[in-house]
């Protein structure tokens, strides 16, 4: 989901900056939401550090491939949200792919406020969405694969259209660029149908970390019903 190099420049960057400042507000609510629910600080801090680990190697280890205006990734959003919650999966989305620009994609560092935009801003709605699909009185280790789906497809759904605002943003209505939005846009079925799977898959690896429930290292509706 990178915004490629050159797709917006010039003064046009500037409204990379607002929508950046908009995702980086909604990371820090979630953050605090954290400290204030779900473990306090210190557990906001390890999930964090893990999330931060798991998205580098997203980045860099899992197989991505340029299509059209960006590229296809294996982000595994709505993954890490169901494990480690919202604030971690923000925080480790924004600081997993500064380090991967730093280190290893240097030019990609002028888009990283769109980037970051496209990756929390969807989070954040997924979030919201979870709230409304999954019942309370169910962990997240139980969620079913249509629940999952739904996330998934809210997420990289959001994704998508992040992708394609900057595109038009930056290159116009052209058959061109409307060719390459959509050839993005529908190799990005593939992830949003293989997610949910890897989302059931984790989640019941999850299931025989139960003596964990209490250590701060995931999300306390992991393994537990919310209240």
């Amino acid at each position: 989901m990178h915004i490629e190099p050159g797709v917006v420049d010039g003064a046009k960057i500037v409204l990379s900056y607002a929508t950046a400042l908009g995702a980086i507000g909604l990371a820090a609510k979630m953050a605090m939401d954290t400290i204030r629910k779900d473990g306090g600080l210190a557990s906001l801090a390890i999930r964090s550090l893990i999330t931060t680990v798991l998205v580098f190697s997203f980045f860099e280890v899992l197989p991505h491939y340029p299509v059209g205006v960006s590229e296809v990734h294996f982000i595994l959003g709505s993954t890490l949200f169901l494990i480690f919650g919202a604030g971690p999966a923000a925080l480790g989305l924004m600081a997993g792919l500064l380090l991967q620009g730093v280190f290893f994609a240097p030019f990609d560092l002028p888009q990283y406020g769109m980037n970051i935009t496209t990756l929390v801003m969807p989070l954040f709605a997924m979030s919201l969405i979870a709230r409304k699909i999954i019942p309370a009185n169910i962990a997240y280790k139980d969620v079913t694969y249509k629940q999952a789906l739904a996330l998934s497809t809210a997420y990289q759904g959001g994704i998508v259209v992040w992708v394609a605002f900057w595109a038009f943003y930056g290159n116009g209505f052209g058959a061109e660029n409307l060719a390459q939005i959509g050839s993005f846009g529908a190799a990005y079925m593939a992830v949003i149908l293989l997610e949910p799977i890897a989302d059931l898959a984790v989640l019941a690896g999850a299931k025989s970390l139960y003596k964990f429930r209490d250590s701060g290292l995931f999300h306390n509706r992991l393994h537990q019903a919310g209240v």
